[in-house]
């Protein structure tokens, strides 16, 4: 069956970095795209990221455009999301998704999430 588990997520201080990643399995990870969506306390799912099959196109929403990396090991079914110049409204629950269509925003399959806390 398909799996997704997020890990990296933590407290750190505005201004600092968090690698997110996503462990994938039971998909053939290296055809799908994949995209990064968060959700903070309170509020809706916003999608944060995405990238192609091959890693070549990447796409970011404006909010973290210039501060996030998305990239993907296609060898090791693992997805990246580097995070820098972190913000507080960074807060959320970050879930790794596998995207469905040509649409990055649309996912059949997300993970269970892990917990970045932007803090001072």
């Amino acid at each position: 069956q398909v799996q997704l588990v997020e890990s990296g997520g933590g407290l750190a201080q505005p201004g600092g970095s968090l690698r997110l990643s996503c462990a994938a399995s039971g998909f053939t990870f290296s055809v799908y795209a994949m995209s990064w969506v968060r959700q903070a306390p309170g509020k809706g799912l916003e999608w944060v990221s995405g990238i192609y099959s091959d890693g070549s196109s990447t796409y970011y929403a404006g909010s973290v455009k210039g501060r996030f990396t998305i990239s993907r090991d296609n060898a090791k079914n693992t997805l990246y999301l580097q995070m820098k110049s972190l913000k507080p409204e960074d807060t959320a629950t970050y879930y790794c998704a596998r995207v469905r269509s040509a649409d990055l925003r649309e996912y059949d399959y997300w993970g269970q999430g892990t917990q970045v806390t932007i803090s001072s």
